[in-house]
């Protein structure tokens, strides 16, 4: 019996569309850091930035616990550790100044990819989902890492 809201790869059918729709806030704020030389304007950006990073962040987290409840093979015990740490680290750069919650994040997710890909890997995680993490982690980086340089490559005007 096959489930009809799942994609020829796998994943349910609306899973990329959701994922790359998710980038939105990301390169929506690090965009407005490039473009818009007002403070004000600038400072809220980055505080919505690190904000929905940390939302983001949280959620990666929970698809470890979601694999454990669902059944998926794997050290459940591992899982739901590793699953803890996302959240812990994005909850800790809601406290931190901007550029260092941001490098914070841009490690936290790179990290996480990292350990998904080299120590889950496909035995755990379904490739698909392996393949579409890669690009939407590597979109979310980059958001960050332009948001961060931002300062530097657009001053504000006062």
């Amino acid at each position: 019996m096959t489930d009809r809201n799942l994609a020829p790869a796998g994943l349910p059918r609306w899973t990329k569309a959701l994922g790359y729709g998710g980038l939105v806030p990301f390169v929506a704020c690090a965009l407005v850091m490039l473009v818009v030389t007002e403070p004000d304007v600038r400072h809220v950006a980055g505080r919505v930035l690190v904000g929905y990073g940390a939302v983001i962040l949280a959620f990666l987290g929970g698809v470890h616990w979601g694999l454990v409840l669902y059944g998926r093979p794997g050290k459940a015990s591992g899982l739901l550790a590793i699953g803890v740490v996302p959240s812990l680290l994005a909850w800790a750069t809601l406290l931190l100044q901007f550029e260092t919650a941001v490098a914070v994040q841009v490690a936290t997710f790179g990290g996480f990819w990292l350990y998904e890909h080299r120590v889950l890997g496909a035995g755990v995680l379904p490739p698909e989902y392996l393949a579409l993490r890669r690009w939407l982690t590597l979109i979310v980086c980059a958001s960050l890492g332009l948001a961060l340089m931002a300062r530097t490559l657009v001053p504000a005007v006062h």
